[in-house]
C-alpha cells in the first residue's frame, strides 16, 4: 500500500518515465497498472481479504521490479558506501527486499486466514 501511495505523491507520471528508461511496454498503463495493485491489494493483503487471489498481481509487479530494477545491483538492500557532509550515502537497492516481501506472500498464502481477517469470516459463513 505505501509503495503505491508513495507513487501517488509524487505523481504517476514521474513513475510512469522511470518505466519508459526500463523499456517497460505501455509505460502509462503499466504505471497505474502497479499503483493500482499496490494500493488495492495491499489493502486487501492487509486486511485478510482475498490473499490468494490478491496475491498473485503482487507477486508479478515484485517480479518484474526484480527482473528489470534490482537484479543488477545484486542482492543486499543496503549498500554502505561512505559518510560525507550530508550525512550517510547507500548504494541501489538489490533484490533483498523483494525476496522478502515475496516470501511474505508466500507465507500468508500457504498459511490460511487468520481468526481477524476477511476471508476467515467469508469462509466462516459459506
Amino acid at each position: 500500500m505505501v509503495h503505491g501511495f508513495l507513487k501517488l505523491g509524487r505523481g504517476v507520471e514521474v513513475f510512469a518515465a522511470a518505466l519508459a528508461g526500463l523499456d517497460i511496454p505501455a509505460p502509462h498503463l503499466m504505471a497505474w497498472t502497479t499503483v493500482l495493485i499496490e494500493v488495492i491489494a495491499g489493502t486487501a493483503i492487509f486486511i485478510g481479504a482475498f490473499v490468494p487471489l490478491m496475491s498473485i498481481p503482487m507477486i508479478i509487479v515484485l517480479l518484474v521490479a526484480i527482473i528489470k530494477v534490482h537484479w543488477q545491483f545484486g542482492f543486499s538492500s543496503i549498500k554502505f558506501l561512505a559518510v560525507t557532509a550530508d550525512g550517510l550515502q547507500f548504494g541501489k537497492p538489490g533484490v533483498e527486499c523483494d525476496l522478502l516481501y515475496l516470501a511474505a506472500i508466500a507465507g500468508l498464502y500457504f498459511v490460511g486466514p487468520d481468526p481477524w481477517s476477511i476471508d476467515h469470516w467469508r469462509q466462516r459463513f459459506k
